[in-house]
Order: structure tokens, then sequence, then C-alpha cells
């Protein structure tokens, strides 16, 4: 019969329970498979970000002989920030194991270890979906909190103002929409200077209600309704409900929590960002607080086991996480509105 020593057992050892944690299955998440947050691992907690805008120039001509034109060093700006904590729990109970007896091939520790790695996936779903709500925060150029509060404005940060909200006004069959994506897409452009190359796409998360009125709309829905025709073109609609490109953009009907609020997009709202800009989006990942981690580059996340040393009663489970959710420069992110 098992009991509480079983998790004195290599399996249970901290750096053990971490890779075991990097082998449970990840939860397909959208902004995740997007692939668009660079990774970035530090040995520590505090990460200076740098912002640098480089600039062209025309060279004028000039006389034989005469002194040629000193090149400009680029505007820099180097601010210092700090990795956030993420940490939950869970308290697996002696009471809890007790009836646990070996079966079959499967031993005591086994059919303990898939009790812990049950509740360990469990936490780990919480972990990304939290991420998942960072990274749609900083499509907007701002870290959230899970409560709302703002942890970081990188329009503010680095002193820009946020683009004016794009108004599409679907309900007005005279509209063109076209001219609207391409007004999106050529200030992103812009607004990213040599960032912005041949690879790179421009993309959308968009409301329900967004979508349905975009596709509906007399100057899209013959164009939606051959895309439809086309097979083969859609290859996110295993993880949203519907994607669509239109007027150079890719528009995806962003599917969050089903609750629509805990992680989602408002029904009528848009966000727009670029794919395929060097460094806009990155997640710093500073180390654990405890040995054996300390001054080693930071992972993903961490977890660890606490026992009760006093009445070997239970055991503790515990993830970590040190992120920080980077967006280098909001001046190229767009918001838009149906009406």
């Amino acid at each position: 019969m098992a009991s509480m020593d079983i998790f004195n057992s290599d399996a249970f050892h901290t750096v053990s329970l971490t890779t075991a944690l990097e082998k449970i299955p990840y939860k397909p998440q959208f902004l995740n498979e997007l692939n668009i947050f660079e990774p970035v691992p530090t040995n520590t907690r505090s990460i200076a970000i740098e912002k640098r805008d480089g600039f062209m120039q025309l060279i004028p001509t000039s006389q034989i002989g005469a002194p040629p034109t000193q090149l400009q060093d680029d505007k820099r700006d180097i601010r210092n920030f700090s990795t956030r904590r993420w940490a939950k729990s869970f308290t697996l109970y002696a009471e809890q194991i007790n009836g646990i007896r070996q079966f079959g091939t499967e031993t005591e520790l086994m059919q303990v270890q898939a009790e812990a790695a049950r509740r360990l996936s469990r936490l780990k779903d919480d972990f990304d979906l939290t991420a998942e709500y960072a990274r749609l925060g900083a499509l907007q150029g701002k870290w959230l909190d899970s409560d709302g509060s703002v942890l970081i404005d990188w329009f503010a940060e680095w002193g820009i103002t946020p683009n004016t909200d794009v108004a599409f006004a679907f309900s007005s069959s005279s509209i063109n929409v076209n001219d609207l994506c391409k007004k999106i897409a050529r200030g992103m452009a812009r607004a990213a200077k040599g960032g912005f190359t041949s690879s790179t796409s421009v993309h959308a998360l968009v409301g329900d209600s967004f979508f349905d009125a975009l596709v509906k709309h007399p100057s899209v829905e013959l164009t939606y309704q051959n895309w439809q025709a086309a097979e083969g073109l859609r290859a996110t609609q295993a993880t949203v409900f519907d994607a669509f490109y239109f007027g150079g953009i890719y528009f995806h009907n962003y599917r969050g929590t089903d609750d629509k609020s805990t992680v989602a997009i408002g029904d009528n709202a848009a966000v727009f960002f670029p794919v395929g800009v060097r460094d806009l989006f990155q997640t710093a990942y500073g180390p654990a607080e405890f040995d054996p981690w300390i001054n080693t580059f930071g992972q993903e996340q961490y977890a660890l086991t606490i026992p009760d040393r006093d009445r070997n009663a239970w055991t503790k489970f515990e993830i970590y996480s040190y992120p920080l959710f980077i967006c280098s420069r909001p001046e190229v992110l767009y918001t838009g509105t149906a009406s």
C-alpha cells in the first residue's frame, strides 16, 4: 500500500519533477501556435530592454576633397524591467493515496505518479491560460494582471501615443473595407520601418460579431465565398472558429475561453498586429528563487515538492514561472471596432 515515503523517490525530486512537467501534453492555444513570442531565457529577473530608432537619410552630393557627411547615431533608450512571479500549488494528502495498491504491471509508485501528473496537468493548464491572456494583452501593447490591472503599458513606457481606433462601419454598404485594410497594413509597415520585410504578414484577431459582419459585407462577401470554396487554404481551422484573408490581412475569428470574458476579444473588436517583425514580441524567463536554479538561465515553468516534515501527512506540489511579456514596438499595433 502506498505511503507518503513514496515522495522520497527520485521521481519526485525537484529536477525530475520539472522535467516531467515539460512532458505534459500542451493544451492548444492559438497565440502560442502563431509562434510570434520569442523566448528569451535570462539568468536574472531584471531585464534591460533597448529601444533603438534607426533611420535612413539621403546623402547629399559634395565636392571632391570635402569632408564626408557624418553618420548620425541612432536614438537609443534603455530601460530596466523585472520579470513577474506566477505561482500555484495543490496538496496531496496521505489519506488520498492510502488506498492505492499495486495493480497488474502498475506499481504503487506508478499510480501515485499518475495521480500527481493529473493534478500537475490541471495546474499547467492554468499557467498556459494565463500566458495566453498575457500574450493577448501584449498584442494590444500592455501586460495585464489576471484582474485586468496594468502591469506594464508599453505605449506609456516608450512615450508613444496609441494609433487611433479604426472604425469599420459594416452597417453601411458604401464603405470600402479593402481600403480600410490597406490603410492599416501600410501604416503598420511604415511604423515598423526596416522591421517590415517581404516575409512579414498582417494578422487580426476579431470577435464573433466583427467577423460575421466582415464576411457579410457587400464588398467582402463574394471573396469570402470563394475562399470557403477553396480547400486546404485555411490551415488554422483547428485552433480558431474561422480564418479569412482579405485586403492584405489574415482575419482570425478568435476563440478564447468559453465564458467569452476571461481570455477573449470583444464581440465587435479587432486587434491588428504583424507577424515576422524581428524582436517585436518576446517572453523573457527569469530563474526560480530556489536551489538548484539560482543563477541559471530561466525556464518557462518550475515544479517542486514541499513535504510535511512534522507529521508526514501531506506533500505539496508547486509550480512557478517568472515571465516578462514584451512588446518592443507598440507603434505598429492597431485596433478596430465594428459598427
